[in-house]
């Protein structure tokens, strides 16, 4: 089975409609891996188009957010300001949808959730560090993470523990092979590692392989919707330059 493994999507429609058409025919079911929701102008229709797909969703901290699970007093006044919009937004149906997701998923070999997971909806895993403190906390081969948006593989590479870094190298196949391994795609909507395009993953559970992906999309048109909508400028800013 040929899975499409997205996270971060933030509301971004735009960004969400370039990955399924960049990807088309070439995967069998969705894995995504939270916050479906916030920062952007569409979350309604991210989640419609979510809902319409073969797929298993994980919860993140702004789909916490939007369901008032989360204080948003200890998000930034930007932050903030898109969470209070969006949980004005959003329909009772898809309030529903995201009140039901799981915050963490074992399936075969890989486990997945949002954030770590130690911590499912809140631990960034931004450093080899880190990642090494998480592999006693899943019993799974490998897992699959977001929360960061940023791309990377964390291997771990000896039983004392230690963990190196991966850059991803894009559309080149990674085995994933003997190592146990923590691997983030990357966000959809809303990139953070200097690099604005899109970013997502294919994964072959028969093959046992891993690519990550990124494809640009029309960012401007995403931002014309945010400033329609009254969005913080530093959040429409932040989409053209990866941050």
């Amino acid at each position: 089975m040929r899975i499409l493994i997205i996270s971060d999507i933030h509301a971004n429609l735009t960004a969400f409609e370039t990955v399924l058409k960049d990807a088309e025919g070439e995967w069998d079911y969705v894995w995504c891996l939270g916050d479906v929701v916030g920062y952007g102008p569409d979350p309604n229709e991210c989640v419609d188009l979510l809902r319409s797909l073969p797929h298993l969703c994980l919860a993140g901290n702004h789909d916490w957010a939007a369901l008032g699970r989360l204080d948003v007093r200890t998000f930034n006044p930007d932050a903030r300001f898109a969470v209070e919009w969006t949980q004005d937004t959003l329909t009772d149906e898809n309030l529903a949808y995201l009140e039901a997701l799981p915050t963490t998923f074992v399936i075969g070999s890989f486990t997945l959730t949002h954030g770590s997971p130690r911590e499912p909806v809140w631990e960034y895993i931004l450093e080899p560090i880190v990642a090494a403190l998480n592999f006693p906390h899943f019993e799974t081969p490998y897992c699959f993470v977001g929360h960061t948006h940023q791309p990377v593989i964390y291997q771990l590479v000896s039983d004392n523990g230690d963990t190196e870094a991966l850059a991803p190298r894009y559309g080149a196949r990674h085995n994933l092979g003997e190592y146990r391994q923590i691997i983030n795609p990357g966000s959809v909507g809303q990139p953070r590692d200097s690099n604005p395009n899109a970013a997502y993953g294919i994964l072959d559970t028969a093959e046992m392989y891993f690519e990550h992906r990124r494809i640009p999309y029309d960012i401007r048109r995403t931002q014309e919707r945010m400033r329609s909508h009254g969005l913080p400028e530093r959040l429409v800013t932040r989409l053209e330059h990866g941050w």
